[in-house]
């Protein structure tokens, strides 16, 4: 069967997954696990997270706590199709806009390169790996990160959201952990 076919049949049933969790409200206890996981790293590291779109699980209540705490913290910016994310600071008082599919970015923000990065996704294994939404954003720019630094690739979902197994090719990119409403789970 075609890698690709798979890869869509699992971002489908994500979707719905997804759909169906996010309307249990979990999102406070999600944000509970992802605040200890972050406060458990080192002070002096960069943390990417995102702007929520559609049902995503929002890390904002963290991201919050981590500025709040004297955190650098920074979303990712879709620059172009086919190409790694850029990493722009971000505070609760940036000024913020549209961006790509619908995720607001910084207006002016100052480039980052993260040590943590919060990911979205569709679906995730207990093997490390996640689906997402299929334009490789991610996976370009966890390879062009640990080229340089190490970097921690966190997946940030609902309990629900985990199937047995997630279609992979070579370049997409294991996670090291996924956080849930129920705890971290660690690859």
């Amino acid at each position: 069967m075609d890698i690709q076919y798979l890869k869509q049949a699992c971002r489908k049933a994500g979707f719905a997954t997804r759909k169906l969790a996010h309307a249990e409200g979990l999102d406070k206890e999600a944000n509970a696990q992802l605040t200890a996981f972050l406060k458990a790293q080192d002070a002096n590291l960069v943390i990417s997270a995102y702007m929520p779109i559609h049902t995503e699980v929002s890390p904002i209540p963290t991201m919050e706590r981590m500025v709040a705490r004297g955190r650098k913290v920074c979303v990712p910016v879709i620059v172009g199709n086919g190409v790694p994310l850029e990493f722009h600071q971000w505070t609760p008082d940036t000024e913020m806009v549209a961006g790509a599919f619908g995720a607001y970015i910084p207006k002016n923000g100052i480039k980052l390169i993260p040590d943590i990065v919060i990911t979205p996704l569709l679906a995730f294994d207990a093997h490390g790996y996640r689906m997402g939404y299929g334009g490789g954003f991610y996976d370009r720019s966890f390879e062009q990160i640990s080229a340089v630094k190490d970097v921690q690739a966190v997946g940030y979902a609902y309990s629900d959201q985990e199937v047995l197994l997630v279609p992979r090719e070579e370049t997409d990119f294991p996670l090291n952990a996924v956080i849930t409403e129920k705890g971290i789970l660690t690859f």
